[in-house]
């Protein structure tokens, strides 16, 4: 999985892992490509992919996520994503940010025309309950931090609705 220094430890237990879109285009600034993601998760989650917590910002997003196989599912995760959103990319004509993907793409990624995906996703083990809590907050306040949102449960693309006792647009195992 990329070519990153950072390895998933211990597939079987949660980790917080980082997805960053190449060189932090803003793709998920509209609801159709956020959806993609949203989807493909739904998908891996009926797979047996555990999602503690996450957010979608617009070039990145941040997950606690756990599987009997978590670099097999995370890799499976990034390459269906980055297909489904350069198809659609392609279909809407969205050239200035195709055109990004294909400048930015690494020269040894000279299998394709575009690269949607940063290598690697810089997991980190949850060792605890109180670093799960940690990292948990992280991810919520992140859209609170970068000022898009004062309370953290108003970002759309987040579990902190889930936390907050709301109905969140995907399913988080709470239990851990």
């Amino acid at each position: 999985m990329g070519r990153s220094r950072y390895k998933i430890t211990n597939p079987q237990l949660p980790h917080f892992v980082t997805l960053t879109v190449l060189h932090w285009i803003p793709v998920f600034t509209r609801p159709n490509t956020v959806d993609i993601l949203l989807n493909s998760l739904r998908f891996f989650g009926k797979e047996g992919l555990n999602i503690y917590a996450y957010v979608v910002l617009e070039n990145h997003c941040h997950f606690v996520l756990q599987s009997v196989a978590l670099d097999r599912d995370i890799g499976r995760f990034k390459s269906w994503t980055a297909k489904q959103i350069i198809q659609h990319l392609v279909e809407n004509n969205v050239t200035k940010i195709l055109e990004q993907l294909a400048f930015y793409k690494k020269v040894h990624k000279n299998d394709r025309t575009y690269q949607f995906w940063q290598e690697g996703v810089h997991p980190e083990l949850i060792q605890n309950d109180e670093m799960m809590r940690q990292k948990i907050d992280y991810i919520h306040h992140n859209p609170v931090k970068r000022g898009y949102v004062d309370q953290a449960e108003h970002w759309r693309y987040s579990s902190a609705r889930n936390y907050a006792g709301k109905e969140g647009l995907l399913e988080v195992c709470r239990q851990w």
